[in-house]
């Protein structure tokens, strides 16, 4: 056994050439295999994805980073802590690395966990120019494992990034094909009456929207490690051991919901920190996020890693097993999720205060409805309306909304909205992991009173695919400016039928979970439809930084912006840096 661990830790440093914490890294054209199509994209060191980086906390790290393209490249370290300069974003970090020129990143290693890097230039990332990180701690762990393995998930799209944007900008229903059938709409008459039926049909019709908007983009193949479903990426092991998987979804879209038939899973880690240990028989991974989870499988044989979209649209499959070659069942593709008015919750027009079986009264602040409470939201101030004309909402006065169809029962996850149709359960009423249930292990900050409140509304339109924040889109927008030393905590309001992964560079955002100081510390911070969500950020980086939704179209779209912290160390640098331009297509 000790040998095999040996070897396994080799393979994870192999890919690492250079001296001990000294790194080498191309950017390249490679062709990626799905094994139900083959493409062409980039990866780093001839592959994609790229290489696992093992970093140690305390270390200082130079990574060469030679561009092989014919188009600038850059890298962005995905949840590390660093000097703004070494952020890798274009047009705000640094000015991007040319075509074959090599950029050297010089920053020290000031924590531990599983991270992930990317491109963040253009659509290079979707494309396939992505890798992990795994940073060693300087003490012990406070759980015990005896193997690890990378599980690292995309969604690969047989066509460029670049047609797909095109395709979405002109048909924005272009990659749905979970839409609603007519064997659908008998099913729902019989169950809830024609008038009814017909009824909702109609709603959603004069929104110009379908309950099946839950994923922009279907018709992709789910990988593992740069493995397809059918090419079966498998982890070895010993019956009885303890095995660490370490999650990351790299995916330009798609959240995956977790589970592995037949094993218990213990979440020990969340974007990296440490969280008080949960046990779960499921989990969603928002896109950009990480989890680490230990399992034990106690018996000699096979186990299905099944990651299942969020849309029940496509999935993601590896195997653990004792043995290359052996395989487990893998699981059916459950029934699609379909919206409900609640997750329209934010859409201008509708006024939600007599719709049954959504009392907002007992909701904390995490949890927070967007203003639904007999709120008429047509009066919302600040929203982008030239971009909502094409959404007639006059029929929606009238509209019955007590005879609509809703779920029975709201929510049993306070980060969504009550009575969504997107709260995830566990496959054979298992244990779905919620936010809720994530607590620090150890406080990183010391508590305190918020100095001010920022909101930030996501907003956007689906029918023309444009996606903003407070209603501007980035190339519009002004800088969120922050003072060095304050803690800011930020509102954030989903009006839209999209989930958003917002993620903020160079700091961490403490996500209100009303557990106080043991709140847990996340990079991404996943926003449901209709519903509000608060986290809190430490000013503790100096320089300008990104901060937007991670969804790949949805960030090209305009859903992003620049945060410039005034003051601190090195402030005269980072204002000297502020007229580096504007990210472009570069984002």
């Amino acid at each position: 056994m000790k040998g095999t661990l040996i070897a396994c830790a080799l393979g994870l440093l192999l890919p690492t050439i250079g001296l001990a914490g000294e790194y080498n890294l191309t950017v390249d054209r490679v062709e990626i295999d799905t094994g139900d199509f083959i493409k062409k994209g980039v990866g780093y060191n001839g592959k994609s994805p790229g290489p696992v980086l093992r970093f140690k906390e305390g270390e200082e790290v130079s990574i060469n980073v030679t561009n092989n393209l014919d188009e600038t490249t850059s890298i962005h370290w995905h949840g590390l802590i660093l000097p703004f300069q070494q952020d890798g974003v274009p047009g705000i970090s640094f000015p991007g690395i040319k075509p074959g020129e090599t950029f050297t990143y010089n920053f020290p290693i000031t924590q531990s966990g599983t991270y992930w890097f990317h491109s963040h230039s253009g659509f290079q990332e979707p494309e396939g120019a992505f890798g992990s990180i795994i940073i060693e701690p300087k003490g012990r762990e406070p759980f015990r494992y005896d193997r690890e393995y990378v599980v690292q998930l995309t969604d690969k799209h047989p066509h460029s990034s670049e047609r797909v944007m095109r395709n979405l900008k002109v048909t924005p229903d272009y990659y749905n094909r979970e839409q609603q059938t007519v064997g659908e709409f008998f099913s729902d008459v019989s169950e809830n009456g024609f008038l009814n039926t017909v009824k909702d049909r109609l709603a959603w019709g004069d929104m110009r929207m379908m309950k099946a908007d839950v994923e922009d983009l279907q018709g992709f193949t789910g990988m593992i490690n740069g493995k397809g479903p059918k090419q079966n990426w498998t982890g070895i092991f010993e019956p009885g051991e303890r095995i660490r998987l370490r999650f990351i979804n790299s995916s330009a879209m798609t959240y995956f919901d977790i589970r592995i038939p037949g094993l218990n899973m213990t979440v020990v880690q969340a974007d990296g920190n440490n969280v008080q240990p949960v046990n779960v028989d499921e989990f969603r991974i928002g896109v950009a996020e990480t989890y680490d989870v230990i399992v034990r499988p106690k018996d000699e044989q096979a186990y299905t890693i099944f990651a299942e979209s969020m849309g029940r649209s496509g999935y993601a499959r590896a195997t653990l097993a004792p043995e290359e070659g052996m395989e487990a069942p893998v699981p059916g593709l459950r029934e699609p999720a379909r919206l409900t008015m609640a997750d329209m919750g934010g859409m201008p027009g509708m006024d939600h205060g007599d719709m049954p079986g959504m009392d907002h009264g007992d909701m904390g602040a995490a949890n927070e409805m967007a203003g639904m409470s007999g709120m008429d939201h047509s009066q919302m101030k600040g929203m982008d309306q030239p971009e909502m004309q094409d959404m007639d909402h006059s029929t929606m006065a009238n509209m019955d909304h007590g005879s609509m169809m809703m779920p029975e029962g709201g929510a049993s996850d306070p980060f969504y909205a009550n009575g969504s149709g997107l709260v995830p359960t566990a496959a054979n009423g298992g244990k779905f992991l919620s936010y809720a249930d994530l607590k620090a292990q150890k406080p990183l900050y010391e508590e305190r009173e918020p100095t001010r409140e920022i909101e930030l509304r996501l907003t956007g339109n689906m029918e023309r695919y444009t996606w903003s924040i407070n209603g501007v889109k980035y190339e519009d927008a002004d800088a969120i400016r922050l003072k060095y030393g304050e803690r800011v905590r930020f509102k954030f309001v989903n009006e839209t039928m999209m989930t958003h992964p917002m993620h903020l560079h160079g700091m961490w955002s403490i996500l209100d979970v009303g557990a106080g100081q043991w709140n847990p510390i996340k990079h991404t911070v996943s926003v449901q439809p209709g519903t509000t969500v608060y986290m809190e950020t430490e000013v503790d980086a100096p320089g300008q930084w990104a901060f937007h939704c991670h969804l790949t179209y949805h960030m090209a779209a305009g859903m992003f912006r620049k945060v410039i912290v005034e003051g601190g160390p090195d402030s005269t640098q980072a204002a000297s840096s502020e007229q580096s331009g504007d990210i472009g297509g570069d984002v």
